[in-house]
C-alpha cells in the first residue's frame, strides 16, 4: 500500500514510449500531449500528439515533415507507454496503432496525432450472428479468445445455457453483454483475454490518496435515485415446465460494504420499500435467473457512492485498483473501486490522473 503524498511532488518528467517494441531516439522530446483511457468494459485506448516539423534525423539545414515517411509510426505497429515517478511508475498502455491524423493548426507547426487501441480492437471489428448450444459463459469466452489468437484467462461463475445467441453484434459487444449478465469484467492484457467475476478481480496494491496531498480535487455523491430495496427476475424453466422467480436484496452486496450502510438500507429508511422487477430478460433456469438478478442488483448497489477526482499522476491508479481516500470526512473516507481512469501528460501540466470510483456503502455520520 502506498500514499501518493509521500512521492515526489514533481510530475513533469516525460513518459517513456516504445514503437514497434523499440525506443525511438528523441521521440519523447517531440511529445505535445498524451491521453490513456481505461474502463471496466475493456478496450483501452491511447492518443498521443507529436510535433511533425523539423530537421531530419541526420541533421543539416533541411527541415520538413518528420513522420510522414511512416518509418516510425505506421498502422498495426505496437505502441507502449510508461508513466510515473519512483514507486508509482508503471506501463499504462500496450496496444497497436489504428489511426494517424495530420493536424495543421493556424500559426503553429504541423502535428501528428497517433491513436492506438489494445487487442480488444480485434474483437470490436468482427460482427456476427450465430448461436452457441449447451455452453457456459466460460466456454464462450474461451472459444472467442482462440478465434482471435488470444490466450484465455477466464474466472467466471454462472450456469450452463441451452442456447446463447449473438445477434448482429461484434465479438466485443457480445462478450461485454455476457460479462454483465454474470457480474464480471472483461479486458485484454497484451495477448491474454481476461474475464473475471468483479468480486474477485484485483489490480495492484491499494493506493492511498489524501485530499490536499496528492489528491487535487474530487466530488462524491451518495445517490438513492437508482437504488432499490429488492430486485426480482422472472422466467420459465423449460425442463421443469414451471415459472421461475428469483429475488435478491442487500445480502447480495453485504460482503462489499466494508462497515458502511447500503443504499438499500438508506432507501428503506428514508422512503420505504422500493422494489423493482426486471422484465426484459427471459431466463430458462433458476440458476440463470439468479445470476441475472444478482448482476442487476449489484451493478446499481455498487454505484450508491460515485465519485470523480484528479490526482497527481500515478500509474498505479488503474481500473479495478482500490483507492483509500482520506481527508473527506466520515461519510466519504474509505476504500473505493476504480471504474475508469484517464492518464494525461502535456509539457505545461505534466502528468495527471483523472479517475472515477464507486462503492456500495456510506460511512457513519460521526
Amino acid at each position: 500500500m502506498g500514499d501518493l503524498g509521500s512521492s515526489s511532488g514533481f510530475y513533469a518528467s516525460r513518459p517513456s514510449l516504445k514503437v514497434g517494441g523499440q525506443e525511438v531516439v528523441n521521440l519523447e522530446e517531440g511529445l505535445l500531449g498524451l491521453t490513456v483511457e481505461e474502463a471496466t468494459a475493456g478496450l483501452f485506448s491511447c492518443e498521443a500528439s507529436f510535433g511533425n516539423w523539423g530537421a531530419g534525423e541526420n541533421g543539416g539545414d533541411e527541415v520538413g515533415f518528420l513522420y510522414f515517411d511512416r518509418r516510425v509510426f505506421d498502422f498495426g505497429k505496437d505502441f507502449e507507454v510508461t508513466l510515473g515517478d519512483g514507486d508509482s511508475r508503471a506501463t499504462v498502455f500496450q496496444g497497436r496503432i489504428t489511426s494517424l491524423e495530420g493536424r495543421f493548426p493556424r500559426q503553429a507547426p504541423p502535428e501528428l496525432q497517433v491513436l492506438a487501441e489494445d487487442r480488444c480492437q480485434d474483437l470490436r471489428m468482427v460482427r456476427r450472428t450465430r448461436t452457441f448450444e449447451d455452453v457456459s459463459d466460460r466456454d464462450v469466452f474461451e472459444r472467442i479468445a482462440r478465434e482471435h489468437g488470444l490466450t484465455p484467462d477466464i474466472d467466471l461463475d454462472g450456469p450452463t445455457y441451452r442456447t446463447l445467441a449473438q445477434l448482429n453484434q461484434s465479438d466485443l459487444a457480445f462478450l461485454r453483454e455476457r460479462a454483465r449478465a454474470v457480474d464480471a469484467e472483461v479486458w485484454v492484457e497484451r495477448t491474454t483475454l481476461h474475464a473475471q467475476a468483479r468480486a474477485r478481480r484485483k489490480n495492484g496494491d491499494e493506493v492511498t490518496l489524501t485530499y490536499g496531498v496528492g489528491l487535487r480535487e474530487i466530488h462524491i455523491a451518495a445517490d438513492l435515485a437508482h437504488q432499490r430495496t429488492e430486485l426480482t427476475v422472472g422466467g420459465w424453466d423449460v425442463a421443469a415446465k414451471e415459472a421461475i422467480e428469483e429475488e435478491v436484496a442487500e445480502g447480495a452486496i453485504s460482503s462489499e460494504l466494508d462497515g458502511g450502510t447500503s443504499g438499500t438500507r438508506e432507501l428503506q429508511a428514508a422512503f420505504g420499500a422500493r422494489p423493482e422487477r426486471v422484465v426484459h430478460t427471459v431466463p430458462l433456469s433458476r440458476g440463470e435467473a439468479r445470476a441475472v438478478a444478482e448482476s442487476h442488483y449489484r451493478s446499481a448497489a455498487r454505484r450508491f457512492l460515485y465519485g470523480e477526482g484528479v490526482a497527481e499522476g500515478d500509474a498505479r491508479i488503474q481500473v479495478a485498483a482500490h483507492l483509500k481516500l482520506r481527508g473527506l470526512g466520515p461519510l466519504y473516507d474509505g476504500r473505493y473501486y476504480v471504474s475508469r481512469v484517464r492518464h494525461t501528460f502535456d509539457p505545461k501540466n505534466g502528468f495527471q490522473t483523472r479517475f472515477s470510483v464507486e462503492r456500495p456503502g456510506l460511512g457513519a455520520s460521526s
